[in-house]
């Protein structure tokens, strides 16, 4: 395919389209009238050979093709901002750039507001964005890195990725701060009666502790799942249930949520904290600066990592 022939104000709108369904939302946000919009849809349905877009009573929906494009016009929208955006020096006190980062509850918990107080101070007409890390985002962690920052996760998941570790953290059990049928220890067997809430529980979805333990042969009875840490607590309270949670976050907790937290009657194996991202970015000066500011939030929130970690 020539390059040169194609007027890459198709990828603009292409983008809108299949972001908003609609012509007169796209158009609305792009700043054009219908009329230009619909011509520009016409184009493309002429180079696609295909409606993309399909009236169903009053509204449109993507056809099989759209949604394959759908991201993939995001992702190659995201690169070419990047590229034109690029600047030979990065200074923070005037750059109005949003970093974006993928990290679960948890992360945000322990790094989120140092990392805002940091940017605040140094980069104050920036913008911060929290996406959680799910399981689907982890899984095509390469090509979301392409117009994501940073993935914030810990070892075990990803590989072949550019990558920085940030703190050492610990697994605990956790349970109802009145189950007494737990007392100052668990057991083995415990593990295997006690319903379970689990976090990330599915066929390539989990905790790098859960996964441990079912690799030692314990199978848990899961009763609950959630995909947020910062649930965990109060499905336990109150209920003879069982949870595997991260100590620096069970340490951030107010003192009354009703739980309590005891070592793990296995060897869970440390949590290795870590940022993630592609290797395209290695040297462009506003992501080194983020990894720089989230580093430097690490180290104020929880110490410099251990050396080997």
């Amino acid at each position: 395919m020539n390059l040169a022939s194609l007027d890459l104000n198709l990828l603009v709108s292409l983008d809108a389209l299949l972001q908003q369904r609609s012509v007169t939302r796209a158009a609305a946000q792009m700043g054009l009238s219908q009329p230009a919009l619909s011509a520009s849809l016409a184009r493309l349905r002429r180079h696609f050979g295909d409606e993309l877009l399909t009236r169903v009573g009053n509204e449109y929906r993507l056809t099989p093709l759209a949604v394959q494009l759908r991201e993939l016009a995001r992702l190659a929208l995201s690169g070419v901002e990047r590229v034109f955006a690029a600047q030979p020096q990065f200074d923070p006190a005037s750059s109005t750039r949003e970093f974006s980062l993928l990290v679960s509850d948890y992360g945000v918990a322990v790094l989120g507001d140092t990392i805002a107080g940091l940017l605040a101070e140094e980069a104050p007409r920036t913008r911060l964005r929290f996406s959680a890390n799910t399981p689907g985002s982890v899984d095509r962690a390469e090509q979301v890195l392409l117009s994501t920052d940073l993935l914030v996760l810990p070892h075990g998941f990803v590989a072949d990725l550019s990558h920085h570790d940030l703190y050492r953290d610990e697994w605990v059990c956790v349970v109802s701060a009145d189950n007494a049928d737990v007392g100052e220890e668990l057991t083995v067997q415990q593990l295997e009666t006690l319903p379970w809430v689990v976090t990330y529980h599915g066929p390539t979805a989990s905790t790098p502790a859960a996964r441990q333990m079912r690799m030692l042969g314990i199978e848990p009875q899961v009763q609950v799942v959630t995909e947020n840490f910062l649930t965990v607590p109060g499905l336990l309270a109150g209920t003879p249930r069982i949870a595997l949670l991260q100590r620096r976050l069970v340490d951030l907790l107010p003192l009354n949520v009703g739980i309590r937290a005891l070592p793990c009657p296995f060897e869970a194996g440390p949590l290795v904290e870590a940022m993630w991202w592609h290797g395209a970015f290695d040297d462009d000066p506003e992501h080194a600066y983020l990894r720089d500011v989230v580093v430097r939030a690490a180290e104020r929130a929880t110490g410099p990592v251990a050396a080997g970690a």
